[in-house]
């Protein structure tokens, strides 16, 4: 099963920079046992939003020939949480792309506010490996 935590594109420019959107909806099963009566999404899957659309981002850069996994998040700040009901827009920033990987920053924002950000290093799978022999 695979989870996506984005739900489109809003822009998208290669080897820069995207922002992407998601709509936080009552009727994600997430929110019913997280809390019950008062529905957060968990700061993880916040957290895997900004990584899918940075994902995305670091794989377009070299046309998807690379498989692209999360290796490390050095950095994360929570400024609060995420409620069922509001919108979370995901901008994210290319700072450092090589041929093993990429950096990325981040931010979470709900209108204006932002509510996350974080530093989240990508590597290229492939291109690991044969460095690696």
């Amino acid at each position: 099963m695979r989870w996506i935590w984005i739900d489109r594109f809003l822009e998208f420019t290669s080897r820069k920079s995207a922002r992407a959107v998601k709509n936080l909806s009552l009727a994600e099963d997430h929110f019913a046992q997280h809390f019950p009566g008062y529905p957060v999404m968990p700061g993880s899957l916040i957290i895997e939003g900004l990584a899918q659309t940075g994902g995305i981002l670091v794989g377009e850069a070299n046309n998807f020939q690379e498989k692209v996994v999360l290796a490390k998040i050095p950095k994360v700040l929570f400024k609060r949480e995420a409620l069922a009901g509001e919108q979370l827009v995901y901008e994210v920033e290319i700072l450092d792309l090589r041929a093993e990987g990429a950096a990325i920053k981040g931010r979470v924002l709900s209108g204006a506010e932002v509510i996350a950000e974080a530093e989240i290093f990508f590597a290229h799978l492939d291109q690991s490996r044969s460095r690696q022999i």
